[in-house]
């Protein structure tokens, strides 16, 4: 669908992409993620050809391509109701078909067909939102590119917005999602790319990221009503450190060279032999934010071992 190669842009005297590299394949949720000012508006405003690049290579899976965008912060006009904005907007992207159907069948998708009679100065910032995604989809687009659409959006506005983004996905559609938001890109991304100093820091499936970059080596217990798990696995050898989380939980640290499974047999036989029962006992899993964290700061890498996958 996309593929992009050593794609290079400078402002002035400032680079600010440095031979990223970037490959999206037909009906994948891109999660496209970095910093502030790593580049990533950069790279979609090339892709979308609204701004030229140095040196590098863009492709796509067949010539002719439609791409719909919506930035971050669309500019509608605002005496304009939503079906006048939606027509003027079929108009721009010469649609052949029935604009009075396609333009209620956009307003429908993005549940906006009962609002589109008032102007849109009267519209909330979810609902300009939704308004933008139903101009970036009018055209029925092979890529849609999506920039922070849920930002500075309440909880309700962020989930409407949210929602309409997991039906578009759920039908097919190849979308590239760049959110600082990382609980919406594990909602709804299949695939993520982190850029950091304006190259690729991490490119691939979000389980697949999970295993490799996800294992704490690190078994958490949930003790048992007036059980002490603290006191009765002290002393167990392979246990490098122990820490209680804000809830209750006792999270254990193995010894550099143990493996997490060791552990967690290690952790159940002696509880087991000691007549202790917890509530729960799993393996500790980074979160999307602890490894995004860790990548863009050059603190982690991935672990593509046995143990890691």
């Amino acid at each position: 669908m996309l593929y992009i190669q050593n794609l290079e842009k400078s402002y002035g005297v400032f680079p600010v992409l440095r031979g990223l590299n970037m490959r999206v394949r037909k009906g994948d949720v891109y999660g496209f993620l970095g910093t502030n000012g790593c580049g990533k508006t950069t790279t979609m405003n090339i892709i979308c050809n609204i701004l030229k690049k140095d040196t590098g290579e863009i492709t796509f899976g067949k010539e002719d391509i439609k791409i719909g965008y919506l930035p971050e912060a669309p500019a509608l006009y605002g005496y304009m109701n939503g079906f006048e904005y939606l027509d003027f907007i079929a108009a721009c992207c010469e649609y052949e078909g029935d604009i009075k159907k396609r333009t209620a069948e956009v307003l429908q998708i993005t549940g906006m067909y009962d609002s589109a009679s008032r102007q849109i100065k009267t519209y909330s910032r979810g609902m300009n939102q939704r308004v933008g995604i139903a101009a970036a989809i009018y055209s029925d687009p092979d890529l849609l590119i999506l920039d922070e659409p849920t930002s500075a959006l309440d909880p309700e506005g962020r989930a409407e917005v949210m929602e309409i983004i997991s039906k578009l996905a759920k039908a097919g559609s190849t979308i590239i999602l760049c959110t600082h938001i990382l609980t919406d890109v594990e909602r709804v991304a299949n695939k993520i790319g982190i850029i950091s100093k304006g190259v690729m820091a991490y490119e691939g499936a979000l389980d697949d990221m999970k295993r490799a970059f996800g294992v704490d080596n690190a078994v958490t217990v949930r003790p048992g009503f007036g059980s002490d798990i603290g006191a009765a696995l002290q002393g167990v050898d392979i246990i490098e450190s122990q820490l209680v989380e804000f809830d209750g939980d006792i999270t254990f640290y193995a010894k550099e060279g143990v493996a997490e499974a060791e552990l967690f047999y290690k952790i159940v036989t002696t509880l087991a032999a000691k007549q202790i029962v917890p509530e729960g006992v799993w393996f500790r899993r980074l979160s999307l934010e602890q490894i995004y964290l860790g990548i863009t700061n050059g603190s982690m890498a991935p672990d593509y071992s046995e143990r890691g996958r």
